[in-house]
């Protein structure tokens, strides 16, 4: 059913959104400063050191985006409950992601500890891999930590309060930063271990961000109500079945971009030391700018689930333009930054000269991407809102695999144009999702039924056309 309640103008939405957004952009920065740190520290130490990082990190990341992702099926959930005054239903939801986080943080640290076996396989240069192998090896220990932080943040943003996301992303950066350091360079008696220090370094800054907010959680008066700690369930694996039916596309379609770059890293990875630290310092930088439309796009997912949960159509598209006219403003604050200030930034982070021309020329290349990156991860988060998971992934699989890898690898790999070519790729992937996933947005939501949020292990609580 349709909401009577008076709709607010759109200024107020896109100020809603912007509160909302805020400190999710902030806490996505603060996880995306972690990468910054672990550049800069590796940097310092030395090119070989950084390129091992860069694909130590790559090779992480990639596999942990299907969780994060998965996850994200979270968020919605709970807006959608607490805007239908189903509070009571939020807690046990909770508890039941834990057990699904438990699980996923297994598998991932099983598949993290086989992966440096892959690297020479992979054709990644030797200098790299032993590098590489003991930052996975130290890292991976940080996993179940950070998969169950996640089932903590996104309850938390789900209920439109997003600032502990932020406090506790940047607290960690507080712990990383000299740890790593320390670890890296050997510093107070302790032994130099290169890469491998920054890997327990990040391990114990995902262990403290968990016990910090399980304790915020716990104390915090605003999420008393949902008594998250009353009792514990065993797994009730319908609900977990209902999780993974709507998180799963969601991980799938996170894991389809990300590995995009990723994969780019570690093909360029095959061109040597010079290549892939410079691309690790553009992608650094273009990560960096990404986690602001991040922030928002999470942001409109909230809103959309929330104004679906309560019956309001209208509130949905507007939801979804606010966003839209965020998101246009930060990515082109970004592009300019990127065009204008590229020499100075790179030089924060190696005195590498050879390094550092050819990743400020990189960034130029990222520039052209900002806008459809931008796009396509707000016209995801709000298909998210509307439980709408499948079809996406399948566009966004065209679109960075079909097309964005395939330009890219012919570009700079067979044409020989090296990672500038690379780079190219990875805009022509994200300019057609872009396209694909806003199209499907406004299509979907002219038409999408409205009904009351049903429990998570119904199935999704809306049905959209496939048409694409």
């Amino acid at each position: 059913m349709t909401s009577n309640a008076a709709t607010p103008r759109f200024a107020d939405e896109v100020r809603h959104s912007a509160r909302l957004a805020a400190p999710l952009a902030a806490g996505h920065l603060s996880h995306g400063l972690v990468g910054f740190v672990d550049t800069v520290v590796a940097g310092r130490h030395g090119t070989t050191t950084l390129a091992a990082v860069a694909v130590g990190t790559a090779l992480f990341w990639l596999p942990m985006m299907l969780p994060m992702g998965t996850l994200m099926a979270l968020p919605p959930s709970v807006s959608q409950l607490d805007g239908a005054r189903r509070r009571d239903q939020i807690g046990p939801l909770w508890r039941q992601s834990l057990w699904l986080a438990v699980g996923l943080g297994a598998l991932l640290f099983a598949l993290i500890t086989v992966l440096p076996w892959m690297l020479a396989p992979m054709g990644i240069a030797p200098d790299i891999i032993p590098g590489a192998t003991d930052f996975l090896h130290a890292i991976r220990w940080g996993i179940p930590a950070f998969t169950l932080y996640l089932c903590m943040r996104y309850l938390s943003d789900g209920l439109h309060w997003s600032l502990p996301t932020m406090l506790i992303g940047f607290g960690g950066l507080l712990l990383l930063a000299p740890a790593g350091y320390v670890l890296t360079n050997g510093l107070f008696g302790l032994p130099a271990m290169g890469a491998a220090g920054l890997g327990w370094a990040s391990a114990a800054m995902f262990w403290a961000q968990l016990l910090a907010f399980a304790l915020y959680l716990r104390l915090a008066p605003r999420f008393a109500d949902l008594r998250l700690y009353a009792q514990w369930e065993r797994p009730q694996w319908a609900t977990i079945r209902g999780l993974l039916g709507r998180g799963l596309p969601i991980g799938v379609t996170i894991t389809m971009e990300g590995s995009l770059f990723i994969v780019t890293t570690l093909l360029i990875g095959r061109l040597g030391d010079v290549s892939v630290a410079a691309h690790q310092v553009a992608i650094n930088v273009a990560t960096l700018c990404f986690m602001i439309p991040f922030g928002v796009a999470e942001a409109t997912t909230v809103r959309v689930g929330h104004a679906l949960g309560r019956g309001d159509r209208d509130g949905i598209r507007r939801a979804y333009f606010a966003g839209l006219a965020l998101v246009l403003g930060t990515q082109a604050l970004s592009a300019l930054v990127m065009l204008f200030g590229n020499h100075a930034i790179v030089a924060m982070y190696t005195g590498d000269a050879v390094v550092g021309a050819l990743a400020a020329s990189l960034l130029l290349y990222a520039a052209l991407f900002q806008f459809p990156d931008g796009v396509q991860v707000l016209s995801a988060g709000a298909l998210r809102g509307l439980n709408d998971t499948r079809v996406p992934m399948w566009l966004a699989a065209l679109a960075y695999w079909g097309i964005g890898m395939p330009v890219g690898a012919g570009l700079g790999l067979a044409l020989g144009w090296g990672p500038k070519g690379m780079w190219l790729g990875l805009t022509a992937g994200l300019s057609v999702a872009a396209f694909l996933l806003c199209r499907r947005f406004l299509r979907s939501s002219r038409s999408v039924p409205i009904v009351q949020a049903a429990p998570v292990e119904a199935g999704p609580s809306v049905t959209v056309t496939d048409a694409a």
